[in-house]
């Protein structure tokens, strides 16, 4: 096999790194192929999706623990505007803690659940406290494993519809990362596929790998202590998502954070010292873009931090603007990578950061208390 990242596969095998580089360097193929299954089970979507999105009142949840819940963050104000429905992102372990501020008995339910496992004791909690409480309510699963509680749920239920991700998105490495693309791009293909976008942003996400790894890997040499992730609106979730994929792969190493680019000046942007590094996905959109450049020109002007990085179209040899959420593709990808390189060179070992199992692939030691307990 080729390097993977830069690093042969017998150096990734020796610090525990293999998967994880993998897993990363495969997402533009699989973006790929996860927008192809969604057109090969078309029909079926839609046949099940129709009389759903027939009642005006419908209500759509999507919902994830931890970077599955990040993925409904992402993409829920991109698919808002483009269908005129408001999807709203709530976390399972938002819903489970607080059912009756969040589930409504009358109103009909869409429950978009994202598991890699499907196996997280949040979203099956989830799942059942939206069947107990709300009279009229429907689950579509996007998970990575066919043999997960999630995707088994669907088994003759008539309200019930799974979407499996290609093969080989159920990680092996502790830190989700094609899996949490994966089922993004699966979403946006279901009620707003646009393939010509998809399609640039995944040839950035390539021309990053073929042209820009050995410089990214240089500068993340720097004496980071502090790494702040920026973006407006969707992109304002893949920093959220960035910030976690940081904190994962370095075992807390390196302290990261995440805000909009208005919100950093109200308390957070005191985290700008000498060991603070700030990442910042530029928005597209003309607007939003206003904004963006006068934070900007304000960090530039205070020179506190130790480096910017700005991600926009430039940064992956592309000349045309895409939509933000498409953009966020190449956007995470780049932050992926970013951690990745900075988790291998502080020697921690990426496919599994935290051998003492503090934290652990599928969450553990969750008690689930019956809602009726409660009241």
């Amino acid at each position: 096999m080729s390097d993977l990242l830069t690093y042969s596969q017998s150096s990734l095998e020796a610090q525990n790194g293999f998967w994880t580089a993998r897993e990363i360097c495969q997402q533009p193929r699989i973006w790929r192929e996860a927008a192809d299954l969604v057109e090969a089970k078309r029909s079926e979507l839609n046949a099940w999706l129709t009389p759903l999105l027939a009642q005006s009142n419908l209500r759509i949840i999507l919902t994830g623990a931890g970077t599955s819940a990040y993925v409904g963050e992402a993409i829920a104000p991109h698919l808002s505007k483009e269908t005129g429905r408001i999807f709203e992102a709530i976390s399972t372990t938002d819903i489970v803690s607080n059912a009756p501020q969040y589930l409504f008995k009358n109103i009909p339910t869409l429950l978009i659940s994202y598991g890699r496992s499907g196996n997280s004791p949040e979203s099956l909690a989830t799942v059942n406290l939206v069947n107990q409480v709300v009279n009229n309510c429907y689950h579509l699963v996007i998970t990575c494993n066919p043999e997960g509680d999630l995707a088994l749920s669907a088994n003759g239920a008539s309200n019930v519809f799974s979407l499996l991700m290609p093969e080989g998105t159920l990680d092996q490495s502790f830190a989700m990362t094609s899996s949490f693309t994966s089922m993004l791009v699966s979403t946006l293909s279901i009620f707003a596929p646009q393939p010509e976008q998809l399609e640039l942003a995944a040839q950035s996400a390539e021309n990053l790998l073929e042209n820009n790894l050995d410089a990214l890997k240089q500068h993340a040499l720097l004496p980071t202590k502090r790494l702040v992730f920026l973006g407006a609106g969707g992109l304002q979730g893949l920093a959220r998502e960035a910030a976690l994929k940081v904190l994962e792969l370095t075992a807390g190493q390196v302290l990261s954070y995440c805000e909009s680019p208005l919100g950093f000046r109200h308390g957070p942007k005191s985290l700008m010292n000498e060991e603070t590094e700030v990442v910042f996905l530029s928005s597209s959109d003309a607007y939003t873009k206003l904004y963006d450049n006068d934070l900007l020109d304000e960090l530039k002007r205070e020179g506190q931090g130790l480096a910017l990085t700005i991600l926009n179209k430039e940064t992956f040899g592309q000349t045309v603007d895409i939509d933000d959420v498409w953009a966020g593709l190449p956007y995470i990808f780049y932050c992926q990578i970013l951690a990745f390189f900075k988790s291998m060179q502080a020697n921690i070992t990426p496919d599994n950061p935290c051998p003492t199992g503090e934290v652990n692939r599928v969450v553990q030691g969750v008690t689930l208390y019956p809602l009726e307990d409660t009241e």
